[in-house]
């Protein structure tokens, strides 16, 4: 039987890729640090799980495709404590994150055409994108620079006739940079420029770093209005990922009505989690203020505990909760299933994302890990000495 080209093509997950050895490690009995995915450990705010409770429900109905108008409310609110103003009509729920990209890319793309995105980006972006046989363009982003953009003049070089857009998030994921407000603008004049659109994955707005902002790309220019597409969820910032609650926002309205053709063509999100969504986004900015420093104070603890291990460079996160980190060897991809399959300290390992998927080209990247600290303090400190003891381990017999 014959497979599509569509499917042969994807890459697997780096930060999944390496469940089976993880499975065998924990069947072994070792207890294992997941530093390799963004799944917070936070709780998630009760009047999710509150707001569910009070449903009384005799049958689920279909919510509108469009999305429960509560929900919506609560999300133009939220945006608006922010000074950043939409209508009800400038937003659609989707099925998390993934699937408001999937609908943007569906809405603006034909096969073959371009889209722009700093290099290294989160790997199921990329995947998405090769699935409408997108063209991904990468604009390379470095370590010395802490993965900041390059001048205008180096990605005005990249774009072409087949261009139809440039993909940021921000901040980003996998390297936690928080681009600049001077940054987003030479994205928006790029955009003006060429009338492209900007897509701006914005999930992990409100966790900034040391009185650092990122700001929306909404309130840049209102001359790109009708150029920018919003991504937004609810797992990260709230730490619920499971609800799969996104939306997809953007004022170009012809846009948005191509949009709603294809929310309507899966029929509706799940109605109860759009119900406890709804309260998290009533959440005041006292939530994000606290998160935001419990994120920063991981961010310190990680920093000084690689600071121990010797031979390794790494990036300075700005925001989010990802670092990159360079290692002193040739493959981090046998590096972080070695770590698994046969090492322990104590009867504990750790499990990090191999970087190389990270990047289009197969030979960047391959001596990198991302990890999420997405743990506790006492718990990061003690799986960063593990690495530490297993990274020593494998330099010794290899």
């Amino acid at each position: 039987m014959k497979f599509s080209n569509r499917v042969i093509n994807l890459n697997e997950s780096p930060i999944r890729k390496l469940a089976p050895s993880s499975n065998k490690a924990i069947s072994d009995g070792k207890k294992i640090y997941f530093l390799n995915i963004g799944q917070p450990d936070i709780q998630t705010p009760k009047s999710f799980f509150e707001a569910v409770k009070r449903q009384k429900i005799e049958t689920l109905k279909y919510e509108p495709s469009q999305g429960n108008r509560k929900l919506i409310e609560s999300i133009v609110s939220r945006f608006k404590e922010d000074d950043i103003i939409f209508d009800y009509k400038d937003i659609i729920v989707t099925n998390g994150a993934s699937e408001a990209l999937l609908f943007a890319i569906s809405a603006i793309t034909d096969p073959q055409d371009e889209i722009l995105i700093p290099e290294p980006f989160y790997v199921n972006t990329v995947s998405i994108l090769k699935q409408f046989s997108i063209n991904v363009v990468p604009i390379l982003t470095v370590e010395e620079n802490n993965y900041h953009l390059p001048e205008i003049e180096t990605i005005e070089k990249l774009i072409n006739t087949r261009t139809k857009a440039i993909l940021i998030t921000n901040p980003n994921n996998p390297t936690g940079t928080v681009y600049s407000e001077e940054e987003l603008k030479m994205i928006v004049k790029l955009a003006l420029k060429y009338n492209l659109y900007i897509i701006s994955d914005e999930v992990y707005r409100p966790m900034s770093f040391d009185n650092k902002k990122a700001t929306s790309l909404a309130t840049i220019s209102r001359k790109a209005n009708d150029n920018l597409i919003l991504i937004d969820s609810v797992s990260k910032k709230y730490s619920a990922c499971g609800a799969r609650i996104g939306a997809i926002i953007s004022k170009n309205e012809r846009l948005m009505s191509h949009i709603i053709k294809l929310a309507q063509a899966r029929l509706s999100v799940s109605t109860l989690d759009q119900v406890g969504a709804t309260e998290l986004y009533k959440l005041d900015s006292k939530y994000y203020i606290k998160i935001s420093k419990e994120y920063q104070s991981r961010r310190d603890v990680v920093i000084r505990e690689l600071e121990k291990i010797d031979g390794i460079t790494y990036s300075y996160p700005e925001g989010a909760f990802y670092i990159l980190v360079t290692l002193p060897i040739e493959n981090a991809e046998y590096f972080a299933k070695w770590m698994l399959e046969s090492y322990e300290y104590n009867g504990e390992t750790v499990f990090v994302a191999p970087a190389k998927d990270f990047y289009l080209k197969s030979n960047k990247g391959i001596n990198q890990i991302r990890i999420a600290y997405v743990y506790n303090k006492n718990k990061l400190k003690r799986a960063l000495l593990i690495l530490k003891k297993g990274l020593e381990t494998y330099l010794k017999n290899f």
